[in-house]
């Protein structure tokens, strides 16, 4: 049975194995020089703090690699629920090859176990070292990278460490489960795909920031949490400010909400969406101005008054837990699926 149930999955897994090592290799060649590229900038802007900037010029131009190797990531276990989970069992539901086997002395729990157990393994193991690849070859980027593309941020969170593991192994037995239920592969395949990536959303926006209790607390404003402050000239009164979704003092953070609160201590409305804010002030620091030194002293003042940032934040330090709590949940999900295929596979199917 299992010298079967190689000779099936042997050309998807040769092909799998082949892109795996060129992109091992493709990520081994660039990755020291990436990260050594990262180290003396690190040690040249530290010296006339100007690392800011250094991180912008850096991140920018590794921008679209950085992008790309993480949809890599973020599309892998998708594609092994579609074309290696889905058409498991209901292509042999559709041609009926499942009775030849289950008639020569191999029960119905065995052939699951064995097509299961050596599919799914070589799937989650293909994810895992995809996974593990990425989160290398990228920390330099992910140590510079902006506030929505941080490590911790919801896109990237997905591509790196051990949780693209956990994804494999849900998607490839969803797509298993599935194709038993609906025994055609192509309404398999695409109810598979549909399942998991409502699943794939649901997880960053509504579970992922309650596994651990996030943090709120008020912040001073400075260079860390506003993007611009905007004095105003040709006959404005007020000066605006835009905040970021960064928190000082803990770089990488997730930030799940960011206002911005009056001296009284009250959200200041559209303070969580990015969009300038308008601050009641047109004292000394914050008259009409434009020169940088108008700006910072301007800022100065804003925080003398009392307006302050208000964020709920996940810090970076919780980005292991994090991840091992969330393959967790999806290594529960897959085991439920599991034990739900072995009792179809006994009860319902003829």
């Amino acid at each position: 049975m299992i010298w079967l149930t190689w000779r099936q999955l042997r050309g998807s897994a040769a092909m799998m194995a082949a892109v795996l090592v060129i992109f091992a290799v493709a990520l081994a060649l660039t990755g020291p020089d990436l990260a050594s590229g990262y180290s003396a900038g690190i040690t040249a802007c530290a010296q006339d703090d100007t690392c800011g900037r250094f991180y912008d010029r850096f991140f920018g131009a590794y921008e679209m690699p950085f992008m790309a190797v993480s949809l890599v990531v973020l599309l892998l276990p998708a594609l092994v629920g579609l074309f290696w989970g889905a058409p498991l069992i209901s292509r042999e539901l559709e041609a009926g090859t499942h009775l030849l086997v289950w008639n020569q002395s191999i029960t119905r729990g065995r052939w699951l176990a064995v097509k299961l157990g050596l599919t799914g393994l070589t799937a989650m193991a293909a994810a895992c070292l995809c996974g593990l690849m990425v989160t290398w070859w990228s920390a330099p980027l992910d140590n510079s990278a902006p506030g929505n593309l941080a490590l911790m941020a919801p896109l990237v969170f997905g591509a790196r460490g051990i949780a693209p593991m956990g994804y494999a192994a849900f998607a490839f037995v969803l797509g298993v489960t599935v194709g038993m239920l609906v025994r055609r592969t192509l309404p398999a395949m695409a109810l598979t795909l549909t399942v998991f990536a409502a699943i794939q959303l649901a997880m960053p926006l509504l579970v992922r920031p309650h596994l651990m209790p996030s943090i709120t607390a008020p912040f001073e404003l400075g260079r860390a949490n506003v993007d611009s402050i905007n004095i105003p000239r040709d006959g404005g009164r007020y000066p605006t400010i835009t905040l970021n979704s960064a928190v000082p003092g803990h770089a990488g953070a997730w930030v799940l909400t960011n206002n911005l609160l009056d001296p009284s201590g009250r959200a200041i409305a559209g303070g969580d969406g990015g969009a300038p804010i308008r601050i009641s002030t047109t004292s000394g620091p914050c008259a009409p101005s434009g020169s940088a030194a108008g700006q910072d002293g301007c800022l100065a003042e804003i925080n003398r008054l009392g307006y302050r940032q208000q964020a709920t934040y996940q810090p970076l330090e919780r980005f292991w837990p994090l991840q091992w709590i969330e393959t967790g949940i999806y290594a529960v999900l897959t085991l439920a699926l599991t034990w739900l295929s072995f009792r179809w596979i006994r009860r319902r199917l003829p």
